[in-house]
């Protein structure tokens, strides 16, 4: 389960709705990725959706992993999907809740995107910074969000490494943009990977025409849209994400039987 890639972001804070449930029925992984949690801190900017699909291959390689489900949510979304391009063989199936790097270089930023990418310049990151993005651009419904869990990213955020280097910059030049573009990427429309696209119909971060793009492009990819819902599917609509991921993912866990006649 690969997490978001807002400040403060980190695996289990992302998914604290989603792994116990998930964990009912799989083996279940949540990692810190590179710049974010405990992990180390720096990302290559100009290719992080590479940069991170190299290192989680690379982790779930040192672990003895060699092929897995992946679930991923915003920047996750996008390391899942890039992991996927790179080494297929790896990837039984893809769950993406609103990943980023869909239709980027069609279209100018969202407000909230914009919003991500400046809670460190200016007067640099702040508690009410932080408690802005999150409840009105990270939810739906930003009251239903507890004083705690904004408390808890934004002591995170304001990690010393990670203020000095940022893991999310606005990309500069228009090569850097373009690696952040699945729709460019011309393996996209080879990609047979069984995948779910998950979009809150209100996601003011990743916008949520998204996924129809997604599923137009891609060989064998299902899309389910939530209504009055956010950027944060997992969190927001977690029974429904909980249910619909288990039945995703058993249904292609299954070994396929032939039959003959």
């Amino acid at each position: 389960m690969l997490h978001g890639g807002g400040p403060g972001a980190s695996g289990i804070s992302n998914y604290s709705k989603n792994i116990e449930a998930l964990a009912e029925n799989f083996r279940v992984i949540v990692p810190d990725m590179p710049g974010y949690g405990g992990s180390t801190k720096g990302i290559d900017r100009k290719d992080p959706f590479g940069d991170l699909a190299g290192s989680m291959l690379q982790f779930l390689k040192g672990i003895g992993i060699y092929k897995v489900h992946l679930i991923g949510n915003s920047l996750g979304g996008a390391c899942a999907l890039r992991m996927g391009l790179e080494k297929p063989n790896v990837v039984s199936s893809l769950v993406l809740m609103g990943p980023g790097g869909v239709d980027t270089t069609r279209s100018l930023p969202t407000k909230g995107l914009n919003r991500l990418f400046d809670y460190y310049s200016g007067k640099g990151p702040s508690l009410e910074k932080l408690a802005e993005f999150i409840r009105d651009y990270l939810v739906y419904e930003g009251s239903e969000v507890p004083s705690a869990l904004i408390e808890e990213r934004y002591r995170s955020s304001i990690d010393p490494e990670v203020v000095k280097a940022p893991p999310l910059r606005r990309p500069k030049g228009i090569p850097n943009f373009k690696n952040l573009d699945f729709t460019r990427d011309p393996r996209l429309s080879k990609c047979e990977i069984p995948t779910l696209v998950l979009w809150g119909t209100e996601d003011k971060v990743n916008r949520s025409s998204g996924g129809p793009s997604l599923q137009k492009r891609m060989q064998n990819c299902d899309l389910y849209l939530f209504n009055k819902t956010g950027h944060w599917v997992q969190w927001e609509r977690a029974e429904e994400f909980n249910s619909i991921t288990k039945s995703f993912i058993s249904l292609h866990s299954q070994p396929k039987v032939w039959a003959r006649g």
